[in-house]
């Protein structure tokens, strides 16, 4: 199956997701590795310094972030009016509509979170760029992208994706742009099995007659056993990782590097 090269985003997402991100195993699984990265760095940066979430969507992960920095200044930014409603609700942290590549900031911040977003863009070199540009001189970027491009499947094409990335492309990707990465490792290696099985065995017998819309967003279901054992065994896993010990699979990538 090929990689999408118009990539983009699908903003019926939004409202599909919004209601279950708070007790989906994928979203608690990152999040609690994003909160525990975020952690870590809140530790060395100057006190009063600033973090952004550039692509917030509907604030899910900006809540952690706010809770990883407490009083801290953490700023949110997204394209979508419609996801900024949702983030609105959830949080007190400054939002901002705007582009990301060409963000309405100066550089000033010490720490910028891109999760699950570079996936979606076509020109990933020159937004890492541009990026890099807001961030203070020694200044963090934490992001987490899909992984492994045997993984392609309709899910990435109803996701709007233009690429799955290898750990040797975003770090090649990442030096590019002008950054040092200093962590780079895959996550939610028990869901790699799963995920091939599904979507490339189970979901297109059982889903001919749907879209891949439809069919990507059927994933999103919420099976409380299942859910709750997913959520149990991830949760040990970004720990693990949190603490610097790389797992060498998974179905996404983290990576920490500083500008």
């Amino acid at each position: 199956m090929a990689e999408d090269p118009a990539g983009g985003y699908d903003a019926v997402f939004f409202d599909r997701l919004a209601p279950i991100e708070d007790s989906h195993f994928w979203f608690r699984a990152r999040n609690q590795l994003i909160f525990s990265t975020i952690r870590r760095l809140v530790e060395i940066i100057p006190p009063h310094a600033c973090i952004l979430e550039v692509g917030c969507g509907t604030g899910n992960t900006l809540r952690w972030l706010k809770r990883a920095y407490g009083t801290g200044s953490v700023l949110g930014m997204d394209l979508w009016l419609e996801a900024l409603r949702y983030a609105k609700e959830r949080t007190d942290c400054l939002l901002v509509q705007g582009d990301i590549r060409c963000p309405p900031f100066a550089r000033s911040f010490h720490i910028i979170g891109l999760f699950d977003v570079l996936e979606h863009l076509q020109d990933d070199r020159e937004v890492l760029a541009r990026l890099r540009e807001l961030l203070v001189p020694g200044g963090w970027l934490v992001l987490t992208v899909p992984a492994r491009r045997s993984l392609w499947s309709y899910f990435d094409e109803a996701s709007r994706h233009c690429r799955r990335y290898s750990t040797a492309q975003l770090t090649e990707t990442l030096a590019a742009a002008g950054y040092e990465p200093c962590f780079v490792s895959e996550f939610m290696a028990p869901l790699v099995p799963l995920v091939w099985l599904w979507r490339k065995c189970v979901a297109p017998l059982l889903g001919r007659r749907k879209t891949v819309r439809e069919a990507a967003l059927r994933e999103f279901r919420i099976i409380p056993g299942v859910n709750g054992f997913l959520t149990w065994l991830l949760r040990w896993e970004a720990r693990r990782i949190a603490r610097g010990r790389r797992s060498p699979f998974g179905v996404s990538l983290l990576a920490v590097a500083r500008a």
